[in-house]
């Protein structure tokens, strides 16, 4: 008898749905149930990728196997901010860098908290770079050390943020990024997700979690 890829495939495709269902209901992959309601919905795969075979290992968020997180001891994230979840982000923490709630980042981004002298480029900086909650960063976009950014920023596409908006209630875009748009405090949108997770960590046990593995 002749038997296919396809029907191979036919034939193991459930068994294996079903054994990672069952891996899943585990008390530890309790945050893949609970972070369904999320953008950034935490799966398996994703969990096997990082955790397993070692892509961004030591990130205590999700990422995507193609993002480069460095110093993630040195990077707070919020709830519902995940830095490198979208392909090819490199997100690096040479020095501080806090990262607020509900802020989402684009593909290909880079924000860095940190990097080389001017006059010694082998000798190396660091620095504190802020972004608020519910901002949102565009594709292609750099956020270089030192930046601060406020709440509900939004950063175009292919911007270059090389100072500060600390107001917050901005569109920024450009190279040097520059405040093309305020916008209407009334309208903006404040959500809250039922099950807050800093990435993989449930709300409630971060704190303790920050004390003990993060300099930040």
């Amino acid at each position: 008898m002749n038997i296919t890829t396809e029907k191979i495939k036919h034939v193991f495709a459930n068994p294996l749905r079903i054994f990672i269902w069952l891996i899943t209901r585990l008390p530890y992959f309790r945050f893949i149930r609970d972070t369904q309601e999320a953008n950034d919905r935490i799966s398996f795969n994703r969990w096997y990728k990082q955790k397993v075979l070692g892509y961004n290992r030591e990130a205590y968020w999700p990422t995507h196997f193609t993002s480069r997180i460095l110093g993630a001891h040195n990077i707070l994230v919020g709830i519902g901010t995940n830095p490198g979840f979208i392909p090819g982000c490199y997100i690096q923490g040479s020095g501080k860098l806090y990262i607020g709630n509900y802020t989402f980042i684009g593909q290909n981004c880079g924000i860095l908290s940190g990097g080389h002298e001017i006059y010694n480029h082998m000798k190396q900086f660091a620095s504190e770079t802020r972004i608020g909650d519910y901002c949102w960063i565009g594709m292609n976009s750099m956020i270089l050390p030192g930046v601060t950014l406020g709440d509900f920023t939004v950063v175009g596409a292919g911007a270059v943020v090389t100072k500060s908006f600390p107001e917050g209630n901005y569109i920024i875009a450009g190279n040097p990024a520059r405040v093309v748009r305020k916008l209407d405090p009334e309208k903006l949108v404040r959500i809250t997700y039922k099950k807050p997770y800093h990435g993989y960590i449930r709300k409630e046990k971060f704190e303790a979690y920050r004390k003990k593995y993060l300099n930040i």
